[in-house]
């Protein structure tokens, strides 16, 4: 597929990453996260106001991008796709959890904002099937992760327990269970670099 040559010169080498990516390249793949990284996470942060979350969405935005990395289309910038994937995935954590519960806490007029749109809380079929292969995707490289980071990442985002419940749950110390959690993020990140080529 030709290049748009309305493309900037950062959207054309972004262009050339994406290729080399889907060729097997693992270091574009890590150029390209490294590019986007904080720019998506600092934007997911305003959506959803919660450093954690933001932590969370940013590696499932990723992963869902590098995924799907085949289907981009280079009629418009990679940074165009890659944060409309991570801003309705954003939208989609965030329907969820209103569905699962009101919050009182969150009223400031960001959340606000972000979540007046969003219409009713029932995934439809399609949906479901993403979300379902998502999942299986995440079981798939939480799997290849040591035995104590794996437990975490499951209990924070397969059981969806609170920091505080993990610390209980494995008897550690909240700032330990943090801190491991950042490094079990960063290992995800690594996996995600190493498989998404031959997916």
């Amino acid at each position: 597929m030709e290049i748009n040559t309305n493309l900037s010169e950062k959207a054309k080498h972004d262009y050339m990453l994406v290729r080399r990516a889907i060729a097997g390249d693992q270091r574009a793949y890590a150029e390209l996260m490294e590019r986007y990284r904080d720019a998506i996470y600092y934007m997911l942060l305003k959506m959803v106001n919660n450093a954690s979350d933001a932590e969370d969405l940013t590696i499932e935005a990723f992963g869902k991008a590098f995924k799907n990395i085949t289907q981009y289309a280079p009629n418009y910038a990679f940074s165009t796709w890659l944060f409309k994937i991570a801003t309705n995935n954003c939208i989609d954590f965030i329907r969820k959890k209103k569905a699962n519960h009101v919050s009182l806490d969150h009223t400031n007029e960001e959340h606000e904002r972000a979540t007046k749109d969003i219409q009713a809380p029932i995934p439809d079929p399609e949906e479901t099937l993403i979300n379902n292969q998502k999942m299986k995707l995440m079981r798939s490289l939480v799997s290849k992760l040591k035995p104590r980071y794996r437990k975490l990442i499951e209990l924070r985002y397969f059981s969806e327990l609170s920091y505080e419940e993990i610390a209980e749950e494995l008897e550690l110390p909240i700032g330990t269970v943090k801190a491991q959690l950042f490094r079990a993020r960063e290992l995800l990140f690594n996996i995600l670099r190493h498989t998404s080529g031959k997916m």
